[in-house]
């Protein structure tokens, strides 16, 4: 969802591009309309230990180098991200890092991503970072590679989303709509069942409709069922493309979770966001007043849905932020990799500007 403006980007530059879908999600290239590039299916799926699924993926990706592309691109703090950057810096094939520089300064919040994105941005070439926080995030580890500040393609992508959805009004006479999404590794066990164990909390209370859009992983998605039956007052929703819960979040009036992009998204959208963690990545939705780290605990999720029942608290962090950038992230990417690869063809020109 995130690369496919830069892939659109780069398309109107004329340039050749070759895309890898993994399989650790189950994505379509024509859900993103991309389905005129020539892609490549991997079936690299996920399972328990992300590092097992960074070794296939590897392995997958390296047959696929013979003709020595230009560049690769890769996103965020995956195991498909980090497989990929593995197999590039093996094979000393320029690397370009779209999300670089977010920083948790925990190892373990979030495992393995704060790993990940660690280990790409420490040997990528081309550093993309989507605030002046992350560049400086990058300039502080000293990475070898150049770091230019775009804003994050995660806005690019919503902004596109919110172009094609009809404009509606809000029904005034409803009850205050909560969704909830919750995946994080270190929530689960003991997390999930504190974030279940407080939405129960809140449907007993209050006359809300909570809406809990379950993820695609099996291992997540099993406990939530069995934590949050149907006379919980919780309603279960099946895991829905990316338009869709754009739809979904602009019904809302708060948004629990742990989603990095939610975090990007709900500022945007002029959404209040409590984060289901203890510590983030991305602490511009928090400066702006937008959002709010209530992490796992019971009775401090409840207690900070409570405090935002209150409407004027709630319509101070409603107000809509972009922290996170302008929707013309893309653009800048793809005149970043043009001008690199325009250099790296000409090495004369490279020295002369040097």
């Amino acid at each position: 969802m995130k690369l496919a403006p830069v892939v659109s980007a780069l398309d109107r530059r004329g340039m050749r591009l070759r895309l890898i879908l993994t399989g650790q999600h189950p994505l379509s290239a024509a859900d993103y309309g991309l389905s005129a590039h020539e892609h490549i299916r991997l079936g690299c799926s996920g399972g328990s230990d992300p590092r097992d699924l960074v070794e296939r993926v590897s392995r997958s990706v390296s047959p696929l180098l013979a003709e020595r592309p230009g560049l690769i691109i890769v996103h965020g703090d995956t195991a498909s991200a980090f497989g990929g950057a593995l197999t590039a810096f093996a094979t000393r094939i320029p690397v370009a890092h779209v999300e670089a520089g977010l920083r948790s300064f925990d190892p373990q919040m979030p495992w393995p991503e704060e790993e990940f994105r660690t280990a790409i941005d420490a040997r990528a070439d081309l550093l993309f970072a989507p605030t002046e926080i992350s560049a400086a995030n990058l300039e502080a580890e000293n990475v070898p590679g150049r770091i230019f500040v775009t804003g994050n393609t995660g806005i690019d992508a919503l902004l596109a989303v919110l172009d094609r959805l009809p404009r509606t009004s809000p029904d005034s006479g409803r009850s205050l709509v909560l969704l909830v999404t919750c995946h994080r590794r270190e929530s689960w066990g003991d997390g999930l069942r504190s974030i279940a164990a407080a939405l129960s909390d809140l449907a007993g209370r209050h006359p809300l409709e909570i809406r809990l859009v379950l993820h695609p992983n099996p291992a997540v998605a099993s406990v939530m069922r069995e934590l949050l039956p149907d006379k919980s007052g919780v309603r279960l929703l099946e895991p829905v493309t990316h338009e869709q819960m754009i739809k979904t979040m602009l019904a809302a009036d708060i948004i629990l979770s742990d989603s990095g992009g939610m975090q990007e998204e709900a500022p945007a959208l002029g959404v209040p966001l409590l984060v289901l963690r203890e510590k983030t990545e991305r602490p511009e939705g928090v400066a702006s007043g937008n959002m709010l780290l209530v992490g796992t605990d019971r009775n401090r999720i409840v207690a900070s849905v409570e405090f935002l029942l209150d409407p004027g608290v709630r319509a101070a962090m409603s107000r809509r932020a972009f922290p996170y950038g302008d929707g013309q992230s893309a653009e800048r990417i793809a005149g970043h990799i043009a001008e690199y690869l325009a250099l790296e063809a000409n090495p004369a020109t490279q020295l002369r500007q040097a």
